[in-house]
């Protein structure tokens, strides 16, 4: 069945879908910490669940289910632990939930290679729940919910992301990383920074939450970290043999080609923040 999007070039349905899609991450965040929780917690659902089905291409078997449910978890314990500044004995519970995967692979008798795939469970929730969840201690990193902090992340991601673009369309040359990624070059890479660097600049100007030079490393961060996250979700669909690794959002792939930067640059600006 056809599409709106399907008589638009792909240009005009990135542009389409990332408007609509910004707007509504936006407005949910700002609304207010439960409209926070509540589009990430849809995105963290949806990204994990279109990593283990990617993985079942390459006739794996990860606990997709359980797998899932962790990551819910997880991302649950650590908001409510931030909202509401629990005791940290409450993470203990996130042990019987996790181990509980050894016992599940036990009982399932067709499955050749159960430690491999109990390993690949694992790695969807390091590495796709557990960012997601780790966003919250920078929604709550001045002791309460502040949307500034997480609204900034995203817009110098998209920052980042729209300088890297076309300044790779128009400019590129020098390849970046040719192995992994063809299409990426290194003035592509130097386009995204220099307008996340412009952005941040914005971002301290607009929100007094963070110093200058916090937003600027933050923006560093997402240029430099975010570009191997983007990378390393190509070496991913390499060694998957696809282009996209969905067709959920149109003119942008699926949800691990929408926020694979965002995966990798997450922890990293929750250690800085908690650091600095």
């Amino acid at each position: 069945m056809k599409s709106i999007f399907d008589n638009l070039s792909d240009l005009t349905q990135r542009a389409i879908t990332a408007v609509l899609g910004a707007i509504v991450i936006i407005v949910a965040i700002i609304w207010s910490e439960w409209g926070y929780f509540s589009i990430f917690l849809g995105i963290c659902i949806f990204t994990q669940l279109e990593f283990y089905k990617l993985l079942k291409l390459d006739e794996m078997v990860p606990l997709k289910f359980w797998g899932t449910l962790t990551g819910v978890f997880i991302y649950i314990i650590i908001f409510l632990e931030q909202k509401y500044e629990m005791s940290s004995k409450y993470y203990f519970l996130l042990l019987p939930v996790i181990y509980m995967a050894f016992l599940i692979k036990l009982y399932k008798k067709t499955d050749k290679k159960p430690f491999t795939n109990i390993g690949l469970t694992f790695l969807g929730i390091i590495y796709v729940a557990l960012p997601f969840a780790l966003l919250h201690l920078s929604a709550y990193h001045t002791g309460f919910y502040t949307y500034q902090i997480i609204v900034g992340i995203i817009f110098i991601q998209w920052a980042s992301d729209t300088g890297a673009y076309f300044a790779g369309i128009r400019f590129g040359k020098r390849k970046l990383f040719e192995r992994v990624s063809p299409k990426k070059s290194w003035e592509g890479f130097l386009g995204g920074m220099m307008l996340a660097l412009l952005m941040s600049v914005g971002m301290s100007i607009y929100f007094g939450t963070l110093e200058f030079w916090k937003w600027i490393s933050i923006a560093l961060i997402v240029a430099v970290v975010g570009t191997y996250g983007d990378l390393l979700e190509s070496l991913f669909k390499r060694s998957m043999e696809i282009k996209d690794s969905g067709s959920s959002i149109p003119g942008h792939g699926g949800f691990l080609d929408r926020f694979d930067s965002l995966l990798l640059s997450l922890p990293f600006i929750a250690a800085f923040l908690k650091i600095f």
